[in-house]
């Protein structure tokens, strides 16, 4: 056997299947949600990006299983811009308490306080801040200069003082803002 073909056999053990990409949404379920609504602010529009990214992940061709749960969130994140072209949207979207009823959910006033924020500025505090992109990246996945995704970072950290702070950087120590809406 070539070496070409050993590395592609080898390259195909260390790519993700079904199964796999299923695991990792079943164990991600709310988080992954969670990310969705704070991109969106909207739980129908939350919903549909998580509907294609479960659809855009199944039909993926090649990711490898350790880059599973990154791939899903990126494409999530790409789903949501990709909805509300947040470099470019207006602030009059229609946005949803993150639980209805009479019991709030735990971090319901954190997560209100980020979905408040105008569309760019949520984006990006939501992906550089909680997700830790880099303002590189940021820049190419919201179509803007990094100079706009520094600026909106610091619009959204100033709206944010207090909430900020519930958001660590110690990921062990990070609160478990993952109860689904009543």
């Amino acid at each position: 056997m070539s070496l070409p073909e050993k590395l592609k056999i080898a390259d195909r053990a260390g790519s993700a299947n079904r199964p796999d990409f299923c695991r990792v949404l079943e164990q991600e379920l709310k988080p992954l949600y969670l990310l969705a609504f704070l991109l969106t602010a909207n739980h129908r529009t939350a919903e549909q990006c998580f509907a294609a990214t479960v659809e855009q992940a199944f039909n993926e061709p090649a990711v490898r299983k350790d880059w599973v749960r990154f791939h899903i969130k990126r494409s999530l994140i790409r789903n949501a811009i990709a909805v509300l072209s947040p470099a470019s949207a207006a602030s009059n979207e229609k946005r949803d308490p993150w639980s209805r009823g009479r019991h709030k959910a735990v971090g319901s006033d954190e997560i209100g306080a980020v979905t408040r924020l105008p569309p760019l500025e949520r984006f990006v505090f939501v992906m550089s801040v909680l997700e830790r992109y880099s303002d590189g990246k940021c820049s190419l996945l919201l179509v803007c200069s990094t100079r706009n995704v520094a600026e909106a970072r610091m619009r959204a950290l100033r709206r944010l003082s207090g909430p900020v702070a519930l958001f660590p950087r110690d990921e062990s120590r990070a609160p478990r803002l993952v109860e689904m809406p009543a």
